[in-house]
């Protein structure tokens, strides 16, 4: 990496997944931002070659690789993550999220820590919500060790703003959609991304017609309503981000990054009737709806999302994967 160019420098972890990619592309791609280099801590997978990105192999969860990973960073970008996978959820999420602190506050050269959080933290729609979601409602992870990690993720942030000064910035984010992630989403079969599993739901052989058939589902709640769900695209994830950067307004910041309203799974299937005209199938669920805000980032960001249910659904259907694209899920959730 031609380090005598870049006058700032961000360490990225979890740089080779969907959020870190797009975030390094658009970082790399706009000339705002020519003073940044880029360091990818990476574990199993490396980023390609780019004169201004250089990829550490090392582990989030030893000290000595964090130590190395962050020398001369001015940023950190914290996106690393282990979803339901209790052997090394913790590794990953506390003790690589404290070393990371820790590195950070006895760095000479650390001006800015970004963490992307989830609505996990919040429960997203396994508890009734009756008001908007906003940034200071209690934490309220669901049943689980990922949703449990997310909330240690933000407690551990906000300690060390108060315990140091440290300046530190979680954007939380709902569920991430990029390409036909979307689509996948709604998929009654075996390659459902994400979910429900709404072929576990349904049981195997009414999953089998409903694919046969094109069949989306419409999440209901215990009411038999429509559920909402909170949904944000990386594009607007990554516009918020690069806001975020060097923000002084941003420092000691908690901000719900999603949508301007949630995906009401009646309306959702309603557009795709009207427009791909596929059947649709009521799912009965024991989730409940959920109203994420967005206002702070607004306000304090002047960020504002591009991608509303429409454009996330145009997206998802329009895109075409490359026969060397297969859809990879690189952990289960």
């Amino acid at each position: 990496m031609n380090t005598a160019a870049a006058r700032d420098l961000i360490l990225v972890t979890g740089a080779t997944g969907k959020v870190g990619q797009a975030f390094i592309a658009r970082l790399l791609g706009d000339e705002r931002y020519d003073g940044f280099g880029v360091r990818a801590l990476c574990h199993k997978r490396s980023l390609p070659p780019h004169p201004r990105v250089e990829s550490v192999q090392g582990s989030i969860q030893n000290r000595a690789d964090v130590h190395r990973a962050l020398e001369g960073a001015t940023h950190v970008l914290h996106l690393a993550t282990s979803k339901e996978t209790p052997d090394d959820v913790m590794d990953v999420a506390v003790k690589g999220m404290f070393w990371l602190l820790e590195e950070c506050r006895a760095s000479k050269a650390l001006r800015q820590f970004l963490l992307v959080g989830g609505d996990a933290a919040v429960g997203h729609f396994y508890y009734r919500h009756t008001v908007p979601v906003v940034e200071s409602q209690p934490h309220s992870a669901y049943p689980g060790c990922y949703a449990l990690s997310k909330v240690l993720e933000e407690v551990m942030l906000e300690q060390y703003q108060i315990q140091y000064g440290l300046n530190g910035c979680c954007l939380r984010a709902p569920w991430i959609m990029e390409k036909d992630d979307f689509r996948y989403s709604l998929s009654f079969g075996d390659d459902v991304f994400g979910g429900p599993r709404w072929h576990e739901l349904v049981g195997p052989s009414r999953a089998r017609d409903y694919v046969a058939s094109g069949a989306v589902p419409v999440m209901l709640d215990l009411q038999g309503k429509p559920v909402k769900r909170n949904f944000v695209h990386v594009d607007d994830l990554v516009d918020a981000l690069l806001l975020a950067l060097d923000a002084p307004q941003a420092r000691h910041q908690r901000m719900n990054i999603c949508m301007d309203e949630p995906v009401d799974y009646g309306d959702l299937g309603d557009y795709l009737a009207r427009t791909r005209g596929v059947p649709l199938v009521p799912v009965p669920t024991p989730y409940h709806s959920t109203w994420l805000d967005n206002s702070k980032a607004k306000f304090l960001l002047g960020w504002r999302p591009r991608y509303d249910m429409a454009r996330l659904v145009e997206a998802a259907w329009a895109y075409q994967r490359p026969a060397d694209e297969p859809r990879v899920v690189w952990y289960p959730g």
